[in-house]
């Protein structure tokens, strides 16, 4: 080993110099090892293989592409999502013994009650509920709004000297009215899957929140996101569930 003399400094110096130098090398060698050991532990942690949650997709049935809840004696509602769909749900879906519901306010989903002729005043009412929300009175963020209720046969996609756009329908004869209907569902699970149901309906959800609209609530895509951690879901999932409009909620 050949060691640099300094003849300017003195034997003791020159001995100083040294074992500071050897106590910067013998630190760099101890930051090099753990450095060295670091690095092993990383790599071994990345050759672990990862476990990855795996997302069941559930297999939707047909009326969850509408608007669609289930009346207190179990009569499914179904309403369109668009102007297209409106026409889709009673052309495809509505027969004679189902009701047609429909907000008094331009714009809103046309809601089927299944078997709606043979329903209960409390069902009647909760289908009345259903279309009020799903109509642009939520939008507006109205408190409540008339909603009436028509047999099929009442219904037409035709009329002398007008024009019917997509979405609508001529009415014929007497409608049923639901005077000044509340604006307001709720939300929750039922049987381990989230539903919104009517605020009058009788059936009982868990860890349900009541829903209203409001001009100073959450907008539809922000309220999805802080309602799909409460349920472990995906926003995507609340985001076809609620109406559109801002929303409130309460426990």
């Amino acid at each position: 080993m050949k060691l640099r003399i300094f003849y300017n400094k003195s034997v003791h110096e020159n001995a100083a110099y040294y074992y500071e130098l050897a106590k910067e090398c013998k630190q760099k060698i101890s930051g090099l090892e753990k450095a060295i050991k670091q690095t092993e532990k990383e790599l071994k942690q990345a050759e672990k293989p990862k476990e990855k949650k795996v997302r069941i997709k559930r297999e939707k049935e047909w009326h969850e592409k509408f608007h669609h809840s289930v009346s207190t004696d179990g009569k499914l509602m179904i309403g369109g999502r668009s102007a297209q769909q409106n026409d889709q749900v009673v052309a495809k879906h509505m027969e004679d013994n189902d009701l047609f519901f429909h907000a008094d306010i331009q714009g809103g989903s046309a809601v089927i009650l299944k078997d709606g002729i043979n329903a209960s005043d409390e069902e009647l009412a909760e289908a009345a509920q259903f279309a009020a929300c799903f109509s642009k009175a939520w939008v507006n963020a109205n408190a409540a709004v008339d909603v009436y209720a028509v047999k099929k046969e009442q219904l037409s996609k035709h009329a002398t000297g007008g024009y019917i756009p997509t979405g609508a329908f001529a009415i014929s004869g007497e409608r049923k009215w639901f005077r000044s209907t509340e604006l307001r569902l709720r939300i929750g699970f039922k049987d381990k899957k989230l539903m919104i149901v009517p605020d009058v309906s009788g059936i009982r959800l868990e860890n349900e929140l009541a829903l209203l609209p409001s001009k100073t609530g959450k907008e539809k895509g922000a309220l999805a996101k802080s309602l799909a951690k409460r349920y472990k879901l995906h926003p995507d999932e609340l985001l076809e569930l609620l109406p559109n409009g801002k929303s409130r909620t309460i426990m």
